[in-house]
């Protein structure tokens, strides 16, 4: 009985928690090429590619309208003969950056990761600059005069009014 119980939790675990993690594919058996060579390049290129519609899913993935028309597209492509380096950059012309998932090392990439170091380097340098400046400036005593004056003024907030 326990052997029994055993393999049952585990299976139940097994399902709880591989089983969100499995891929699920949104492609459409119309939409698979005859070739499987040909078919792996699309899913290959398809995961690469961010659906404009999810944004964070890629278009193997998406089950929406735009998202099948780009999976349609990459097979018109592929079909035509063209490499995966030009159906990406006819992708790009076309969408933009951002239908990479992975976006490509350039200038605007730079920047944009570089930002925030810079930022905090900059942030860094003011603290530094305006602590010095602080320790330069301490204040200076209180005169004679001033002490007497203070000791009134409390004096007089001590009287009851």
């Amino acid at each position: 009985m326990r052997r029994i119980s055993a393999t049952l939790l585990t299976l139940f675990l097994a399902l709880v928690i591989i089983s969100p993690f499995q891929p699920a594919y949104a492609v459409n058996p119309d939409e698979i090429l005859s070739d499987p060579v040909l078919e792996q390049r699309a899913r290959d290129l398809s995961v690469g590619l961010r659906c404009l519609v999810c944004q964070n899913q890629s278009i193997d993935d998406s089950d929406a309208d735009l998202a099948r028309d780009l999976r349609l597209l990459v097979r018109e492509r592929l079909t035509r003969g063209d490499t995966d380096e030009e159906i990406l950059e006819y992708l790009v012309a076309r969408f933009g950056e951002f239908v990479l998932l992975n976006p490509r090392f350039s200038i605007q990439t730079y920047i944009l990761w570089a930002t925030p170091f810079v930022l905090i380097l900059i942030g860094a340098i003011v603290l530094l600059v305006s602590s010095r400046r602080r320790s330069k400036h301490k204040p200076e005593p209180l005169s004679e005069n001033e002490k007497a004056a203070l000791a009134k003024i409390l004096e007089d907030q001590e009287k009851p009014a």
